[in-house]
């Protein structure tokens, strides 16, 4: 795909009044008096006394009763005096609404501090969300300092529990989040949640081995108790892995509090440890207490911590991303969802070879037997889905809405993706209109990353961190990498940019062959107005963790 190219030009517009032949200066000697008395009227008397040559011509237009001609009654005087003083007291109610507007306080921000800085006006930027857009609303999660911890005894607990994290490095995330907050809901003690093996990510990573234990239990200790292995005094531990007798397995999906209260809390008081089975997405937002979803929101932005080392290379990437020109810049994250497993489960069609199609239909029938049957429907779902804006959007598609957006050539790009589908001749469109496109395998030396190769987790948290922390960040397709990644950034202040795409519009326009480039720029920037992170009202089965405004941020 050419690069698009849109270009404008400012005309120059100059203005002059000169004086016109025919208009002559008062004050020139050439003009003379062809009155027939000279200075004086038709009964004598001086046209203009001397006090009234004084005054300007506007004076006598407006208050033709203020002067010395003895014509002119006292009555009238008063008037006119009466209309100079409402004229002047209307003159200062001006001025003063003039001087309060070219002193009225704008937002700034120094050293982290919101402050009112005088004549200074915001201008649009394509990195930044309006400073004045983000000051309405801040985090309010965090652990209460001084706060009187409401744990009862230990002898008092309810029992044990404990879960399965299943699934990648953000999906565990949100069942370790998950799990606190269903212990906190059944007064029970927290077993230090096992990170599974999952089947795809084929990872055998510890909750040790990619977040800081103590400080997980040290920030929750006056939320929930939490220890972190099966007491001593259960002996038959692989029983928790393996005995149905131990596992609750018929939680439904974004469960009630209440279904825990009167399901699983009695056969935990029966048995004192439980374990919950599986556990993916097992408790609801709104039918939760609201303090529940602030504790959800206090274990995901303050106690889940990576480990140092972790933190300490996702910054050095970082600092690599804002200096690879040489001087501070800012730099773009763009999480691209177009892997092999990601395009085969969309069901949606894509610019491709016929080769490359029936490779993909092969493949589909494969791996999801059930859903592609005989294929013959698949044409019409596909259309469908992309009209719904359900269908992953293609690298070449992710450049043209970047590059209407108003992001340069020059724009330092960090590239969050799996081995992307179609390999290099997919991702040329995006390559050949942003050529600064960088993976951590870019940026770091093969010894830098050999200690978190161990674990694709960790390699999952340098991403994550990288993403976190980038001036914008870019999704292309929903998953709990991305929501749980804008998220955090309006949770933390919503000054950086977090574009979302609108895919159901988006595909629309490019699917319109007599659109023009202007229009379409038009479009898209119209389009992600308000779809730049900025936090945004909840309503019934909100997400949580894209959208933790009413729950988890105060007003400002």
């Amino acid at each position: 795909m050419a690069e698009l190219r849109h270009s404008s030009s400012l005309g120059s517009r100059s203005s002059s009044s000169p004086l016109r032949a025919g208009d002559e200066d008062s004050s020139s000697p050439h003009v003379h008096d062809h009155s027939p008395n000279g200075g004086d009227d038709e009964d004598g008397r001086p046209r203009h006394p001397s006090r009234d040559r004084d005054r300007p011509i506007w004076f006598h237009s407006l208050f033709p009763f203020f002067g010395d001609d003895p014509r002119v009654s006292p009555q009238k005087n008063k008037i006119s005096l009466l209309l100079i003083l409402i004229l002047a007291i209307a003159s200062l109610i001006s001025v003063y609404g003039i001087i309060n507007h070219l002193n009225a306080p704008y937002l700034c921000k120094k050293d982290g501090i919101v402050l009112n800085c005088p004549h200074v006006k915001e201008s649009p930027s394509p990195w930044e969300n309006p400073l004045s857009a983000t000051t309405s609303w801040k985090p309010c999660a965090e652990r209460r300092v001084g706060g009187i911890s409401d744990l009862p005894p230990e002898n008092e607990t309810n029992g044990y529990v404990f879960i399965h994290a299943e699934g990648g490095l953000n999906q565990q995330r949100i069942a370790i989040c998950n799990a606190v907050a269903v212990a906190k809901i059944m007064n029970a003690t927290l077993i230090l949640p096992v990170l599974k093996q999952d089947q795809i990510w084929k990872d055998t990573t510890k909750f040790e081995d990619i977040f800081d234990v103590d400080h997980f239990i040290d920030y929750l200790k006056d939320d929930v108790r939490i220890v972190r292995d099966i007491p001593d005094w259960f002996t038959d531990k692989a029983e928790l892995f393996s005995s149905i007798r131990r596992t609750v397995k018929n939680i439904p999906k974004y469960a009630a509090a209440q279904f825990y209260i009167d399901n699983v809390l009695p056969r935990i008081k029966e048995k004192k440890i439980m374990a919950l089975k599986p556990f993916v997405d097992r408790l609801g937002y709104d039918n939760v207490p609201q303090e529940i979803n602030r504790l959800r929101c206090r274990v995901n932005y303050h106690a889940l911590k990576f480990l140092p080392e972790i933190e300490q290379m996702a910054d050095s990437l970082v600092s690599r991303m804002r200096n690879r020109t040489g001087n501070p810049n800012p730099y773009m994250a763009l999480h691209l969802r177009f892997e092999k497993g990601m395009v085969g489960l969309s069901f949606c069609d894509f610019v491709g070879t016929r080769e490359e199609k029936a490779k993909m239909a092969e493949y589909r029938q494969k791996e999801w037997p059930r859903r592609f049957k005989n294929g013959s429907h698949l044409w019409q779902l596909a259309l469908q889905k992309r009209k719904e804006g359900r269908c992953p959007l293609e690298p070449g598609e992710v450049a043209v809405i970047l590059r209407a957006m108003g992001y340069p050539k020059e724009t330092q790009i960090y590239v969050a993706s799996g081995q992307v589908y179609g390999g290099q001749n997919r991702m040329a469109p995006l390559r050949n209109m942003f050529p600064n496109l960088v993976t951590k395998e870019d940026l770091a030396g093969k010894e830098e990353l050999t200690t978190f190769r161990k674990h694709v987790t960790s390699l999952a948290a340098l991403d994550f961190l990288v993403c976190l922390k980038s001036d914008v960040f870019v999704m292309t397709h929903g998953g709990n990498f991305a929501k749980l990644i804008i998220g955090a950034r309006r949770y933390m202040g919503h000054r950086q940019k977090s574009i979302k795409p609108d895919k159901g519009l988006m595909s629309k326009s490019f699917g319109d062959p007599y659109m023009g480039w202007a229009t379409f720029v038009e479009d898209v920037v119209v389009t992600h107005q308000t779809r730049t992170g900025l936090p945004e009202e909840t309503f019934p089965n909100y997400d949580l963790w894209e959208n933790p405004l009413t729950p988890c941020m105060c007003k400002a």
